[in-house]
């Protein structure tokens, strides 16, 4: 339906809050609001009495914490208005002024073209600038004074047009990447309660352990931590955090925990850093992008001697003018950029977040996938299946121990012991000391006085030493070796073992299968678990290879030993232990049940509950170089017939300037169509 609000055209700010509102609204699936008209238009699948009501309870002063920190409308507006405005003043100055005012205004004019046009001379550079200088001077210089103020407009609205082009696109890939923490550990009254993180406000405490994102600038309050900030600084190592110092939303501590005093409850800046991150992106290039803007680069000197060469052989300035008018860099430089920052925002929004077009390029690329197993290629909602009790303990009892420490760890089977103790109603309220995490191992912490541990056999019966009641060793060795298992033991005994059901996801065998006829040549999964379990899984799914009771630096080695043998690696992880492997990989995939420290150090996102991203990754990737290499053609082809126009009299210069301009434009704006790579149907496509 089409809506008008009663008071006419809103402000930007109104129209934000108004949109905002209506987006909220459950049963509406799209809406756009018109300031200038005090238009909405929304789409909506419940019932239309439902949007009346919305609309009715509407108002902008109790909405307006709705209103967005960073919005495109603004964006779209300033660079409207920057656009008519030269036009406007451009005519109404051909229309007004006198013939000698307009050329002293058009003198100055040309004379800040032969700055520029000089200064990227100085630095011992050849570029696009120098050739425009030439263009709009020698115009000027012949006496030519309307084409140069034709050149140079369209010049100017070039201009315009890429740097909004440019940065509406960023501003619309970083919303879609904007994504916060839903909930947090707030410390009230001694204990810890989860909380929505709207809930929190500036001075509570908050707690964030190891593997957790820092969802709110602070300080800390008490405890230790090293903080992974390469999302603020680009450092690639942690920093030390300790009582007093200051975190920043969007960091993850990489190990230690926090207690965090809130010091701003916005979000403290999270759109600015992925702002700056997707800029940082754009020098992430592919190859490809690299080759084109370097022989854009070392076309400008051949564009300078050909209109030097035009000149001499015609004699005809007009000639050679229109030689200058046409480069290949621009359109090089423009689209390539564009075409991987909308291959990014089009990835965004099939639940993949890519931090540069190099990334797509080695996922184009990429020979080589390896699995993490648990919460990758199994569910990433694995429940307890059944509980195996020693030295005559309880079993509701142990459930709720092992909720009580596996809660605070971003983990899936540490998940499922929470979703248990949910399932049976048992409340689990903190009585144990603080918590300690150890990487692929398991949980520390102590009971009533007593040391408290849960994780694997290793960990707990050999690290730990601790032991099971004499005559349950038969017990304990026949444990069901279908399942996953979290053993829980409490002063030195074995009190429980958790079996944990971790059901192979359904797609898992055609992804595999898939990812093979997509020219993937080897599919490798990696797991802690044990060798059964591993040979279980391995077996069901189909890869080429595995490898059992694995340690985090064992997955990174594995990379390794793929990059030795000359092989470009995609490695797909959710946890704390898969940190290592990711960094080291040409593509590290994060999925979206994991621990943010993985979100951090990826290259790519994956969110949703299937594996198609992969596939969809793979397939968008290669249709991304292919655009850019298209694209490179049409742009040599384009430009090398204008000049060959020019070069025969056919077009003017500001014509030349006209079509070169347009063709740029149109080349950027196509390149920033969805990749027709579909959503499965390539995949399905190639594999008939």
């Amino acid at each position: 339906m089409r809506v008008r609000a009663a008071s006419g055209p809103m402000t930007l700010k109104e129209a934000d809050i108004l949109c905002a509102y209506l987006k909220r609204r459950g049963g509406v699936v799209d809406a756009a609001v018109y300031d200038r008209t005090g238009d909405a238009v929304i789409s909506y699948s419940c019932r239309r009495e439902d949007v009346v009501s919305a609309l009715a309870a509407f108002s902008f002063d109790a909405f307006e914490y709705l209103l967005p920190q960073h919005s495109t409308r603004q964006l779209n507006r300033e660079y409207e208005d920057k656009l008519f405005f030269k036009l406007a003043f451009h005519f109404a100055k051909k229309a007004v002024l006198p013939a000698p005012i307009k050329s002293v205004l058009t003198a100055f004019k040309v004379a800040r073209y032969a700055l520029r046009g000089l200064k990227s001379l100085s630095g011992g550079q050849l570029k696009v600038e120098a050739l425009d200088a030439a263009a709009v001077g020698v115009s000027f210089l012949r006496g030519d004074a309307a084409t140069a103020r034709s050149v140079m407009l369209l010049l100017e609205i070039g201009d315009i047009l890429e740097t909004w082009t440019h940065k509406r696109s960023v501003a619309d890939l970083a919303d879609a990447m904007s994504l916060g923490v839903d909930r947090v550990f707030i410390k009230r009254d001694g204990t810890e309660e989860e909380a929505p993180l709207e809930e929190v406000e500036k001075g509570d405490i908050i707690a964030v352990r190891m593997g957790g994102m820092i969802p709110l600038d602070g300080i800390v309050e008490s405890g230790e931590a090293m903080v992974n900030q390469a999302s603020l600084t680009g450092e690639p190592l942690p920093v030390r955090k300790a009582a007093g110092s200051y975190v920043y939303a969007g960091t993850v501590v990489a190990e230690g925990h926090v207690d965090i005093r809130v010091e701003k409850t916005s979000g403290s800046g999270r759109y600015d850093r992925i702002v700056k991150m997707i800029d940082e992106s754009q020098r992430m290039k592919s190859g490809l992008e690299a080759k084109a803007e370097r022989l854009a680069d070392r076309l400008v000197p051949y564009s300078l001697l050909g209109t030097a060469a035009v000149y001499i052989f015609t004699g005809n300035v007009t000639k050679a003018v229109s030689v200058l008018m046409v480069d290949y860099s621009c359109a090089l430089k423009l689209s390539m950029p564009l075409s991987v920052l909308a291959a990014m925002g089009q990835a965004q929004k099939e639940g993949i977040t890519v931090k540069g077009g190099r990334f797509m390029e080695a996922a184009a690329e990429a020979e080589t996938v390896i699995f993490d197993k648990t919460g990758t290629l199994t569910y990433a909602k694995p429940k307890v299946a059944g509980v195996v009790l020693f030295g005559g303990s309880d079993e509701d009892e142990a459930i709720r121990l092992a909720a009580c420490l596996e809660e605070h760890f971003p983990h899936s089977m540490a998940a499922a012991v929470v979703e248990e103790a949910k399932r049976r109603g048992l409340s689990h309220e903190e009585r144990h000391a603080e918590v300690e995490y150890v990487v692929a191992h398991g949980i520390a912490s102590s009971i009533d006085g007593k040391k408290a541990v849960i994780g694997s056999r290793h960990f707990v019966l050999e690290d730990e030493g601790c032991t099971v009641e004499e005559g349950e060793e038969a017990l304990l060795e026949g444990l069901p070796p279908q399942y996953s298992h979290l053993y829980l033991a409490v002063g030195g005994k074995l009190e429980a073992v958790l079996c944990i059901e971790d059901p192979i996801r359904e797609e898992a065998p055609r992804i595999v299968a898939e990812l093979k006829k997509l020219g993937i040549g080897r599919v490798v999964m990696l797991t802690g678990d044990n060798e059964k379990t591993a040979a279980e899984v391995a077996g069901k799914i189909g890869v080429d290879d595995y490898m059992s009771e694995v340690l985090p630096e064992d997955k990174a080695d594995y990379v390794m030993k793929e990059h030795a043998a000359g092989r470009k690696v995609i490695m797909i992880g959710d946890g704390i232990n898969d940190s290592p492997a990711l960094s080291e990989a040409d593509v590290g995939v994060a999925v979206s049940t994991g621990a943010s420290i993985a979100f951090e150090i990826a290259d790519v996102t994956i969110n949703g509950d299937s594996l198609e991203g992969i596939l969809a990754l793979r397939a968008l990737s290669e249709a991304l170089m292919e655009r850019i290499r298209k694209n490179y053609r049409k742009i040599i082809f384009i430009n090398t017939l204008l000049i060959a126009l020019g070069v025969a009299g056919a077009v003017t210069p500001a014509a030349s300037a006209l079509m070169h301009n347009a063709s740029t434009i149109a080349i950027a704006v196509s390149g920033m169509a969805p990749l027709p790579y579909g959503r499965g149907e390539k995949q399905r496509g190639r594999s008939e």
